[in-house]
């Protein structure tokens, strides 16, 4: 008895980490397709079918790139992004005629 309930723990330690690390995945991806949806909108103004599919088609893709990643691959993509979204916008800050 006691060792089914040990496997009993550990399956659900192990369950509850692979949904945590899911939901972290898709909220990243469609983080990711929001804004790629946005930068798209503005440039070429389709409308909300274009909008949907951009972000679903993005958050589709990231999953199955981010697929065997970890917590840490996660954060650190994460992190590269945040950097690369202040870049981004302090050359729109400082860029002249703007």
């Amino acid at each position: 008895m006691s060792q089914f309930i040990e496997n009993l723990q550990y399956k659900i330690k192990t369950s509850s980490g692979s949904i945590l690390l899911m939901l972290a995945k898709l909220f990243v991806g469609s983080v990711i397709g929001l804004t790629f949806a946005l930068i798209g909108e503005q440039m070429a103004g389709f409308g909300t079918f274009g909008f949907i599919l951009v972000i679903i088609s993005t958050i589709v893709t990231y999953m199955r790139v981010a697929r065997s990643w970890t917590f840490t691959h996660l954060g650190v993509f994460s992190l590269i992004c945040v950097l690369l979204a202040v870049l981004l916008k302090m050359y729109i800050q400082v860029a002249p005629g703007a």
